[in-house]
């Protein structure tokens, strides 16, 4: 276990300075421009609950324990992220900006980037494929599109910065501060595409003027909806 972690750090230390310039200097600053972000209502998304998400009683993708349970979490986060995002893109809703279709390209291809930094910052540790269920979502719809959008990404903002304090190896910790960065900046301009200057309000910032931050446990129970496959998280750490 000690080789195995020390090739994951190794990795991570290696590929880091790698995939900041994969995303790219221009990429960062057309995303930029706002600070804090946090979590909006699922209720916003219109999902249908044709099945209760994903079996988490042990049945299914074992996510393994300690770090590497964590670092499964956010993979399969990001996998659900860049899922969302490719359906984007390959059905644009309709009027579309130049503009718009630019900004989640960007996005897009940030969080397939994030997916595969995982899949292959894990290795053979790495939970497979996961399926998804996007049925309750209109991609023709612009209001559909982005509400969904600013559901996911300050679900993800809110999730790194729950499990934060779990991780145990400071390399994993340095990673995930450095992709909840980017992950704010998405979750920032989603919401000023909706309406400008709402990057960060009081649904997402608590009274001490800080980001929401979720358990695991409640994370998966929020996107269990849009979770098909079955996943085995009984070792993930929680609170």
């Amino acid at each position: 276990m000690k080789e195995t972690t020390t090739k994951q750090e190794g990795f991570i230390e290696e590929n880091d300075r790698q995939i900041s310039e994969r995303l790219g200097r221009r990429n960062f600053l057309k995303i930029a421009g706002a600070g804090a972000v946090g979590i909006a209502a699922f209720g916003l998304v219109g999902c249908q609950k044709d099945d209760h998400g994903p079996d988490m009683s042990g049945n299914g993708l074992y996510f393994g324990s300690g770090d590497i349970a964590i670092l499964n979490y956010a993979y399969a986060l990001e996998q659900l992220e860049a899922a969302f995002y490719i359906e984007v893109m390959n059905k644009p809703y309709s009027g579309i900006s130049d503009w718009e279709t630019m900004l989640f390209s960007d996005i897009r291809d940030h969080e397939i980037a994030h997916r595969e930094f995982f899949k292959t910052a894990l290795g053979k540790s790495a939970i497979a494929n996961l399926e998804f269920n996007f049925s309750g979502i209109n991609f023709s719809n612009r209001a559909n599109v982005l509400a969904t959008a600013k559901a996911f990404e300050d679900l993800g903002v809110s999730a790194y910065n729950g499990a934060g304090w779990l991780i145990k190896n400071e390399a994993y910790l340095v990673l995930a501060g450095k992709i909840v960065s980017v992950e704010a900046r998405h979750a920032a301009l989603v919401r000023d595409l909706i309406d400008n200057g709402t990057f960060a309000n009081n649904e997402v910032i608590d009274n001490q003027g800080l980001d929401l931050a979720y358990s695991p446990t409640k994370v998966l129970e929020i996107a269990a909806p849009f979770i098909k496959s079955k996943i085995d998280v009984r070792d993930l750490p929680t609170y």
